[in-house]
């Protein structure tokens, strides 16, 4: 997945919001929370998402695939996607949706509401 077209199905997702921050790193939030983080790994696009407790524990043993910089450092489920092979196009948009949900269950009713979710 290129980095346009992750921006691209991060908009479509649902109701959500972008804002280029940390050094130019594409940042997609609902409810001002953040699900994912596209951004760049030596000189590859990388791409970050919030997992499960269990995908937090298998992912990282996938080639390409490891804690997120700084956010898993403080105890936070981050996953990123980055470098070959990683994960494919389906797999990412997958866990891109997992991780919209998973912040979007955490926001509160009002806010929920409020975006129609």
């Amino acid at each position: 997945m290129t980095r346009d077209e992750f921006n691209a199905f991060c908009k479509d997702i649902g109701p959500t919001s972008h804002v280029v921050q940390w050094g130019n790193a594409d940042v997609w939030k609902i409810g001002g929370k953040v699900f994912a983080i596209g951004g760049w790994a030596d000189d590859r696009d990388a791409f970050t998402f919030k997992v499960s407790d269990m995908a937090f524990e298998i992912l990282p043993e996938m080639p390409g695939l490891r804690p997120a910089p700084y956010l898993a450092s403080r105890g936070m489920k981050w996953i990123q996607d980055y470098a070959d092979p990683g994960l494919g196009d389906a797999e990412l948009r997958n866990h891109l949706t997992a991780s919209y949900d998973l912040v979007a269950a955490g926001l509160t009713k009002k806010k929920r509401a409020e975006l129609g979710i």
